[in-house]
């Protein structure tokens, strides 16, 4: 939200996001009835003209800028081998607690995955079932048809039970700027209705 409330373009929401956790940190629970139940968090940055992936785990983070085609992103790191801009200390952190040998390829998600973050065994189905459904309709996805893949319940996507998904935002953002952009929001804690 301040990222939104202090930007005028992606990477500049994604500036003040890496600040502000560089500066404060992350935590909080993430259920009313567990409140041990914490994990770190991943943001889809999109403006007109470009988006980002930014991926987190303590005050550490990677950044991927997407370049096309889909992305998506699910309870889990996703950001692999192309990471466009990191924490300065990222990849000596991780030397330091021995996750990383400093020799081969720098991989944030195998890197990063198990330290500090909860783990969640629904999560590799929910993000490959999202990559899924929307690698399905790749070149032709409406509003319409993003705001049927958030509600889908039989991939994981519209989650139920113990861990449930509260809400869901489609936007569109044309590149025209001188068309407006559409923001839905659910009005119930179920996307499905």
């Amino acid at each position: 939200r301040l990222g939104l409330e202090r930007a005028d373009t992606a990477e500049k929401a994604l500036n003040i996001i890496v600040d502000l956790l560089e500066k404060y940190g992350q935590g909080g629970n993430c259920m009313e009835s567990n409140t041990a139940f914490t994990y770190h968090n991943s943001f889809l940055i999109v403006d007109r003209k470009e988006a980002w992936v930014l991926e987190t785990s303590g005050k550490y983070w990677a950044a991927e800028k997407v370049e096309g085609g889909v992305r998506n992103i699910s309870n889990q790191l996703s950001i692999t081998t192309k990471i466009d801009r990191e924490h300065p200390e990222l990849k000596e952190y991780a030397k330091s607690n021995g996750w990383w040998d400093g020799e081969k390829e720098f991989d944030f998600a195998a890197t990063y995955s198990y330290v500090d973050t909860a783990r969640m065994t629904t999560s590799g189905g929910r993000y490959c079932e999202g990559y899924k459904l929307l690698n399905k309709h790749k070149g032709s996805i409406t509003s319409e048809i993003m705001m049927e893949i958030l509600r889908d319940k039989e991939s994981g996507i519209n989650m139920e039970g113990g861990f449930m998904t509260t809400g869901s935002m489609v936007s569109v953002l044309p590149q025209q700027p001188n068309l407006p952009c559409i923001h839905f929001f659910t009005g119930t804690p179920d996307p499905a209705r």
